[in-house]
């Protein structure tokens, strides 16, 4: 695909929204923008935010119950490409439960990846929409509250994606930063969640190699 002049909608948390990056203009959503000579780069990343719905204790930041399912209606309509990019926080601090494939509400994971798709189709029925996998984090294979490790949901948003024949750019397999492995988290994500400069960095070469192949 030629990214030149096109339109991208980008949904996702504080890895999107620019946490961790420098400047703006290090954030991987603004290198995409700048060297693909973008028409328009919509940016609705918020920090802490989760594909599904939040059950039992508000968040201390009512910003971060704002689940992914919820913001589909307010961004832009006209998208070219829509690139979605969640799940860490699923995993991380979000207390909904995994459900099963069936589920469509988004009251589990599973629903909220089945609701977040979905409504993505019908909103964007003619646009490319991509989704990303989470990168890995510090002790990702600990299990959570649901009893699995990040991989899990990982694996949950593949396979939904796949079912709605969507594209997935797997960074959980190939993105090249592994925060566990220490060498690479001082390259990459020094906090072991969010990307320096270089890991947003690597993020865009992976994102821009993908959709100029597709």
């Amino acid at each position: 695909m030629k990214l030149e002049g096109k339109k991208i909608n980008f949904l996702g948390d504080s890895i999107t929204y620019g946490v961790g990056a420098s400047s703006v203009d290090a954030r991987f959503t603004k290198i995409v923008e700048r060297e693909e000579k973008l028409g328009a780069m919509r940016n609705y990343g918020i920090s802490g935010t989760r594909i599904a719905r939040q059950h039992h204790v508000p968040s201390a930041n009512p910003a971060w119950d704002q689940d992914f399912c919820s913001r589909v209606a307010g961004m832009d309509p006209d998208a070219d490409v829509v690139v979605v990019f969640g799940g860490t926080n699923d995993y991380g601090h979000g207390d909904a439960p995994l459900g099963t494939p069936d589920d469509r509400t988004p009251d589990t994971y599973w629903g909220a990846c089945h609701t977040l798709l979905r409504s993505l189709i019908e909103k964007y029925p003619t646009a490319v929409i991509v989704v990303m996998t989470p990168i890995h984090r510090a002790n990702d294979t600990h299990k959570n509250h649901a009893g699995v490790g990040l991989a899990g949901y990982v694996d949950i948003l593949k396979e939904t994606a796949r079912f709605y024949g969507l594209p997935v750019l797997d960074l959980f397999a190939m993105g090249g930063i592994q925060p566990s492995i220490e060498a690479q988290k001082i390259a990459f994500c020094p906090d072991g969640l969010h990307p320096n400069d270089a890991g947003n960095r690597r993020i865009a070469d992976r994102l821009i190699a993908f959709l100029r192949a597709y």
